[in-house]
């Protein structure tokens, strides 16, 4: 993991083609309002947590809002993923996620993190 407690840095961010196409392919999905989850939790010997964030272009035609909404994202996740983190290194998983936001509107910090936070606590419910 990173040296600080509440950082994010690459260790933490799934970027491995293979391994995207093998969480998109294997894994579990779920909603919460407004993104759409993917989670593939396996046995290991080193548990990790990766996440990758995604703000689709489809729903966002602008930069600068898909830019807002994964930086509100990934400020939301990285404040509120120690629960996640202990949870999988106690039980021995490896967890890789996707966080997809899928609404057509920017919605606040609040409702972002809110969304976040329950998304991670149904994640540790499951592994």
């Amino acid at each position: 993991m990173s040296t600080k407690p509440h950082g994010l840095g690459k260790a933490e961010r799934l970027s491995s083609l293979t391994a995207v196409r093998r969480l998109f392919e294997d894994g579990a999905s779920g909603f919460v309002y407004p993104f759409r989850y993917t989670i593939l939790i396996e046995e290991s010997t080193s548990p990790t947590v990766e996440v990758l964030f995604s703000v689709p272009k489809r729903n966002h035609k602008r930069a600068n809002r898909r830019n807002l909404l994964r930086r509100r994202t990934k400020e939301a996740y990285r404040l509120a993923k120690e629960g996640l983190v202990a949870a999988a290194a106690t039980r021995g998983k490896s967890i890789d996620m996707a966080l997809v936001y899928s609404s057509k509107d920017v919605l606040p910090y609040k409702t972002i993190e809110h969304a976040v936070e329950h998304i991670l606590q149904e994640v540790v419910e499951r592994c």
